[in-house]
């Protein structure tokens, strides 16, 4: 009798467990396109028992004055750099493959006599890459300055953007922490935060409910930002992928 009382007390505990332990989320990070992966490893993701755009917005729509806008131009400029930088890096991607192969090629030719039918073979090889190469190099270089000139040139704008909308920011957003503490005490539920593994997972334990995914990852000229509402509940694992398709574009200067 002892040992089935003491299963059957096992078992109830376990029930109890399950009834009245964490729910389990499982937030993935690949913004790769089309068939090609692309995991984010170390990315910070945050589950917040609210809705941070709100907030965001609600303390806009109350602020003194209205938020600066980004002038059209500045965009269009900060897109053709981007273009550039772009070109820049595409170009002496394949002047350094066409570097490594002469590289190669020239020391397959090191101790043949010129007068081998295979040396003639590689060197002919050589000729035509070593042309291709000197045009790729001209390339690298006009981009470069291309590059170099488009960025110089809209710098100084950019960065008195930056310090517009930081000061603005300071104003408008000065009570965000009040007003998400209060969100939080209202709900009920606690913000909870991991990092991507090399796998481009975070996991989390957490009290079930409603749940706001939020992480940004930053490009050279923009950032990919989440804000992905989520429930989670007891005995049914959440799982969530942060793609580019559900990520919202924001302009970086």
């Amino acid at each position: 009798m002892r040992k089935n009382f003491g299963l059957g007390l096992a078992l109830l505990c376990v029930a109890a467990f399950a009834a009245c332990g964490p729910g389990q989320a499982t937030i993935t990070a690949d913004i790769g396109e089309g068939d090609e992966a692309n995991v984010l490893e170390d990315l910070e993701v945050r589950l917040l028992p609210y809705d941070r755009d709100q907030v965001f917005d609600s303390l806009i729509a109350a602020a003194d004055t209205p938020e600066p806008e980004v002038p059209t131009d500045l965009l269009a400029a900060r897109d053709e750099i981007a273009d550039a930088q772009r070109q820049y890096l595409e170009t002496e991607s394949q002047w350094n493959t066409l570097r490594d192969t002469l590289a190669k090629l020239s020391a397959a030719m090191e101790g043949l006599s010129r007068a081998e039918g295979r040396y003639r073979v590689i060197f002919s090889e050589w000729s035509d890459l070593n042309d291709s190469y000197q045009n790729a190099e001209a390339q690298v270089d006009r981009h470069f300055e291309r590059f170099q000139s488009l960025q110089s040139a809209a710098i100084g704008r950019m960065d008195s953007m930056n310090v517009v909308r930081a000061d603005w920011e300071d104003q408008a957003f000065r009570d965000v922490d009040a007003v998400i503490a209060a969100k939080i005490e209202a709900r009920g539920l606690e913000p909870a935060a991991d990092t991507t593994d090399a796998a481009g997972a975070a996991h989390f334990a957490v009290a079930p409910g409603r749940y706001w995914v939020y992480a940004r990852h930053e490009l050279p000229y923009d950032e990919l930002y989440w804000n992905v509402e989520i429930e989670i509940a007891r005995g049914e694992p959440a799982t969530l992928r942060l793609s580019r398709e559900n990520a919202e574009v924001r302009p970086v200067f």
